[in-house]
């Protein structure tokens, strides 16, 4: 489903991001009546790996993740995207194909942003173009680390890695522990993790047992945080 953007919502969304925010009300103003809103229900894949890459895209609502699938069907998931992330600036700057696949976690807005409204901007904004690439090093930074993880830590270590990141990104702080609202089912963990999903439930619930979390539903608590980061080897 697509619709016309207010130029209002589009603009406060653009001037959050660290691609357009260093943009001035009236240029922000001017891509924002230039672009598209986008839904997607949970489930349904925005691109696939492959794909011809004619727009980027900023996260209004939602929860997205980013993964590249192998020969054998299998997931591995790269990153995952939430308010006011940008994805899909690769295929922009170079003109290639997808690069991997993105799906919607949970009913997602997208902002899109079309190739030659970009290319129109950095025309009067050739700073927008080092931004673009700064963001493209970031997730390069991400991937790289991730890939060590796969290389260097085991299993249990790169589950615990990946709890503790969570609890960094959104947990909050209670009298039991940090409290995280797990967005991600154990299926979207275990591709996070390069794990199956029945051997990061075992150890989810081995990390339970030894009294590093407690398993609520959605939600994990982080009981021993020091513990867990001694696991993930840090």
């Amino acid at each position: 489903m697509t619709r016309k953007l207010s130029t209002s919502e589009a603009s406060a969304l653009l001037a959050q991001t660290a691609i357009f925010g260093q943009l001035d009300p009236a240029a922000l103003a001017g891509l924002a009546s230039e672009s598209t809103v986008r839904s997607y229900p949970r489930g349904q894949t925005v691109f696939h790996q492959g794909d011809p890459g004619d727009c980027l895209f900023v996260v209004a609502a939602g929860l997205l993740k980013v993964f590249t699938v192998s020969e054998q069907g299998d997931d591995l998931m790269l990153a995952t995207l939430r308010p006011p992330d940008t994805f899909g600036e690769l295929a922009i700057i170079d003109g290639g194909p997808r690069s991997a696949s993105v799906e919607a976690l949970e009913p997602t807005v997208l902002l899109a942003i079309s190739h030659s409204a970009f290319t129109r901007l950095v025309r009067q904004y050739p700073s927008l173009q080092d931004a673009v690439l700064r963001s493209v090093a970031g997730l390069l930074r991400d991937v790289l680390e991730r890939a060590s993880d796969l290389v260097f830590l085991d299993l249990p270590g790169r589950v615990a890695k990946t709890i503790l990141d969570l609890g960094d990104e959104r947990g909050e702080a209670s009298p039991e522990g940090i409290r995280v609202d797990v967005e991600l089912t154990q299926e979207d963990l275990a591709a996070l993790v390069g794990g199956s999903r029945s051997t990061v439930n075992q150890i989810l619930h081995s990390f339970q047992q030894r009294g590093y979390v407690s398993l609520q539903g959605r939600t994990l608590v982080l009981k021993r945080p020091e513990l867990l980061r001694r696991r993930a080897g840090g």
